[in-house]
């Protein structure tokens, strides 16, 4: 059984120490006139979460008052083409590779299309999850080590070298997916070399493993820039490890929201969650997947630009632990869909 633990938390403070809340005035009608296009499926291994994203959202949309047209990615280009003619405002609804990496953001940008969610440069740096370390670690934020694997080295050469860098034992993942697919822990040099060996995707990269656990922080920003940060939940799991797997396992799972973390380490969270938003130029929300480690450190491990969306999902349970009902939550994202994308990279 899925367990939510939910719990008052103070409200999380600025940067200058000042305390942060967010008004969510309930959406009128008659803000979006014309027609919202949801845009979801497409044809990552994350194509059933957006589905169930897509389908959720429109529901509440149109129960909102909207008026809305589902799009699937994985439509021929034409026909995608075809229903978003017309089309002011899109609800991107969808995750994974050709959607989350910043090429369907670049073709609504080249169609003058308002979008919700991140720009090109934070979607495309977010998705590759080496990019967006090296550079939220730059800002100050505490990363994992990793390494990208290189395929084209002798198996023999880069085990040695990846094991001598990160020690076992170890992460093994793909740069550019989401949901944790493709996530495995390696404990010895004979199961590393058997997952390079025997796994298909083409990029790969290698972290060091941390015991601890999977905590997630929610970002809601305003359009003056101003962040409230949702409290963060926590994913409890039988094996330590939030696998995509475990993710649709619900009976495995069990979430705490608030995470269950020591004061100084919520700040810390916190912290670097600000710090990581700004740095990737993340826009209107995100959220940041951490491992809180036995001592109680927080490690940043990736963003999310466009995190699944279904009522069940990470950020909207967070969101209700925040008195934020889930028709507040997307009254949120689409009204940030309103910026000039010239001023937001």
């Amino acid at each position: 059984m899925t367990v939510i633990v939910k719990s008052s938390a103070a409200p999380p403070k600025s940067q200058h120490g000042q305390e942060t809340t967010v008004q969510i005035q309930p959406l009128d009608p008659a803000e979006f006139t014309s027609v919202v296009a949801v845009i979801t499926g497409g044809w990552s291994r994350e194509r059933d979460r957006a589905l169930l994203s897509g389908t959720t959202v429109t529901e509440a949309l149109t129960g909102m008052g909207v008026k809305t047209r589902i799009l699937d990615l994985a439509d021929a280009r034409w026909h995608l083409l075809a229903g978003l003619e017309g089309m002011t405002t899109v609800f991107l609804a969808i995750a994974g590779r050709g959607a989350e990496d910043g090429r369907l953001q670049g073709l609504l940008e080249t169609l003058d299309i308002d979008y919700t969610g991140s720009g090109v440069l934070a979607s495309a740096v977010g998705m590759h999850k080496l990019h967006g370390k090296t550079l939220v670690a730059a800002a100050g934020v505490r990363v994992p080590r990793a390494t990208r694997v290189d395929r084209t080295a002798a198996t023999e050469d880069e085990v040695a070298r990846i094991q001598k860098l990160l020690g076992l034992p170890m992460i093994l993942k793909p740069v550019s997916e989401g949901g944790s697919i493709g996530v495995q822990v390696v404990t010895s040099s004979r199961e590393l070399t058997a997952a390079l060996l025997n796994v298909t995707d083409d990029d790969l990269m290698a972290e060091t493993f941390h015991p601890g656990r999977s905590v997630s922080v929610g970002v809601l920003e305003d359009p003056l820039g101003t962040m409230h940060l949702l409290p963060p939940l926590e994913a409890e799991t039988p094996n330590g490890i939030y696998s995509y797997a475990a993710k649709r396992a619900t009976a495995a799972c069990a979430y705490y929201c608030p995470a269950r973390v020591s004061p100084e380490t919520l700040q810390a969270l916190r912290r670097q969650t600000v710090t990581a938003h700004r740095t990737l130029h993340c826009h209107s929300y995100s959220r940041h997947d951490f491992i809180v480690t036995d001592a109680g450190e927080a490690l940043w491990l990736e963003v999310n630009t466009l995190p699944g969306l279904s009522r069940q999902g990470n950020l909207a349970r967070m969101a209700d632990a925040d008195n934020i009902t889930y028709e507040q939550l997307l009254t949120h994202i689409l009204r940030g869909a309103r910026t000039n994308r010239r001023e937001h990279t």
